[in-house]
């Protein structure tokens, strides 16, 4: 059983015991893989130097007990015009994966934010060779709008495209 929660920042070590290999591993993120702790932090919790003023943090925790297993980033795509249309990025605990964690995140992350006022999600940039993410947001009504040819350079499999992904809400 899982409990969805705002992030504190008494989360972060949990944050970045699921951040700091997928960072590392250089296979689904555009970040660099060298990323330090402090950077991580910047990039994912709010409140930080330069964050994104719509920007909401989630965990997913197992029940009965603090341990984080998920987190989701949650704000505006874009500013003024665009502020309608969400964006969300998605971290899973590599032991967690194939729990349904994910699905069960993308869920409450959708919920909160048609709550929120937006009407659609759109994702930048999901890595054309991540099939499991590429799958899920599939199965949960997103399209793959369009692909930028080359754009990631994947470890092992090279230059791949990154996939523009959308929903209305």
């Amino acid at each position: 059983m899982l409990r969805f929660r705002e992030a504190a920042p008494d989360d972060w070590p949990g944050i970045w015991a699921i951040m700091k290999p997928v960072a590392r591993a250089g296979e689904t993120y555009c970040w660099d893989t060298s990323i330090d702790e402090t950077a991580g932090r910047q990039e994912w919790l709010p409140g930080t130097s330069g964050s994104d003023p719509t920007l909401v943090v989630f965990v997913a925790v197992e029940a009965g007990t603090d341990r984080v297993v998920g987190t989701a980033q949650l704000h505006a795509n874009r500013g003024g015009n665009g502020a309608h249309v969400s964006n969300a990025s998605f971290l899973v605990a590599a032991d967690a994966g194939g729990r349904g964690v994910g699905r069960a995140l993308a869920g409450h992350v959708l919920d909160e934010a048609r709550a929120a006022g937006y009407t659609a999600m759109q994702f930048n940039a999901v890595v054309e060779t991540n099939e499991r993410a590429v799958a899920l947001w599939i199965s949960l009504g997103f399209s793959i709008i369009g692909t930028v040819p080359g754009a990631f350079v994947h470890p092992s499999a090279g230059p791949t495209g990154l996939h523009i992904m959308h929903r209305f809400l």
